[in-house]
């Protein structure tokens, strides 16, 4: 097909349109495409889903509904034997979801919940539970914490409903 309207000319390059070069085309195409950072991500890959986002960990919690407003939440303690006495000290709005996610990363599923509590906002007592946990100890890595589990669970207590697996 032959482009003779003047609309039919690429402004850019003074040439007819190529189809890619469309920018109607190009917005409709890119609704129907993936991009983390500004990186398109194939549709074939596991975790395509239509959008913008800044990680792929967005991408995820943007189809739950309501994740990033939603406050309440849980602070659990779990365990690995891979690594004794170590605890992470995390936060989740599913605890169960989170938990399992972690028996997945691990061959032998040996994550144990140890602890946890309810709290109604699950960041601001994630942030002062690892204050706290910062000042009894002084071998810590991100949410993981070398102490006593006992004094980890005392501070979990004071902030919210508790909840113990054994």
């Amino acid at each position: 097909m032959k482009h003779t309207r003047i609309q039919d000319i690429n402004p850019k390059t003074g040439r007819p349109y190529y189809y890619k070069d469309n920018p109607e085309a190009n917005a409709l195409r890119n609704k129907k495409r993936m991009f983390i950072k500004g990186k398109y991500v194939a549709i074939k890959h596991t975790l395509h889903k239509p959008g913008n986002y800044k990680s792929f960990q967005e991408a995820a919690f943007e189809s739950l509904p309501n994740y990033t407003l939603t406050k309440q939440g849980y602070i659990y303690i779990l365990s690995n034997p891979a690594w004794e006495g170590w605890y992470k000290v995390g936060m989740a709005a599913d605890i169960n979801d989170r938990v399992n996610s972690y028996q997945t990363s691990s061959p032998m599923r040996d994550y144990t919940l140890q602890h946890y509590i309810f709290t109604n906002d699950r960041r601001a007592t994630e942030k002062q539970v690892h204050r706290k946990l910062k000042k009894i100890t002084d071998t810590f890595n991100s949410e993981w914490f070398e102490a006593k589990l006992s004094d980890i669970v005392d501070i979990l207590n004071t902030f919210g409903e508790q909840h113990e697996f054994r």
